[in-house]
């Protein structure tokens, strides 16, 4: 008898994004488009029916709870920002017992993300039965990105990042975009092994990718293509991601500042 498999996403939004200068609001209240950008994330995850979603708060967490009015959302505190691996174990420390794989998306990036994806996603993890399962895309240009190294049968060996790779590996334009599935054990079992960068003093997530294969834990991608796609962390690229977003959706809603 197969084992029922329950999913509960993790949304990562306790960020300070320095560089935005958004005194007293975390930048993922900042509108994009019609909306809060933390909105478009929730907003998707109910559109893939994932009821169990954590949100993780740190840095102006007043300013995100006060405009999230969903009954289904958690809310977790990253009390000291350690990096993306420490907020989602604070995250997991509220996911619901019983539940078996978790979605973790960043909540400043999320917003391109269609319904399709996520679902597609979700369904090549479930099929695979792998450990983790993390979305990847092309971008024209990968600079300050992590790349996704591949042998001669499209088998993951690494994610290299910008300040690690070689003048090669640099070329590559196939990157991680930082949208993830793993099963629950996994991280139960491999959160507390990453180690904190002696250059940061932070635990990174793509860490996690290391680790499996490392420990010879099964790892899929699913490959997105040329999905428009901007992360967030100054105004010029919240800007360049409203244009993106009108011009991907067909909106004709002017930048909200």
């Amino acid at each position: 008898m197969k084992e029922k498999r329950t999913l509960g996403a993790i949304v990562l939004a306790a960020g300070r994004g320095k560089r935005m200068n958004a005194k007293g609001m975390n930048k993922v209240t900042l509108f994009l488009a019609d909306k809060p950008i933390i909105l478009h994330a929730i907003e998707l995850l109910e559109k893939t029916n994932l009821k169990h979603i954590v949100i993780v708060v740190g840095f102006a967490k007043q300013s995100v709870i006060n405009i999230i009015k969903n009954p289904h959302v958690i809310f977790a505190e990253q009390r000291k920002r350690l990096g993306t691996g420490h907020a989602v174990r604070s995250g997991l420390e509220k996911i619901p017992p019983g539940v078996t794989d978790v979605l973790v998306i960043q909540g400043d990036d999320s917003f391109f993300y269609r319904e399709s994806i996520i679902s597609e996603l979700v369904k090549k993890h479930l099929a695979s039965d792998a450990s983790v399962t993390f979305l990847t895309i092309h971008v024209n240009n990968p600079f300050g990105l992590g790349r996704i190294m591949r042998d001669s049968s499209g088998k993951v060996l690494a994610v290299v990042e910008e300040k690690d790779a070689t003048d090669a590996e640099r070329k590559i334009n196939e990157i991680n975009p930082a949208c993830y599935i793993f099963k629950s054990d996994f991280l139960k079992k491999y959160l507390p092994k990453i180690k904190k960068s002696p250059v940061t003093g932070e635990f990174y997530l793509t860490r996690l990718i290391d680790i499996a294969i490392e420990n010879k834990e099964s790892i899929e991608t699913m490959r997105a293509g040329f999905l428009p796609w901007r992360g967030v962390n100054t105004k010029e690229e919240l800007e360049e991601a409203e244009r993106l977003y009108r011009e991907h959706n067909g909106r004709k809603q002017d930048y909200v500042k």
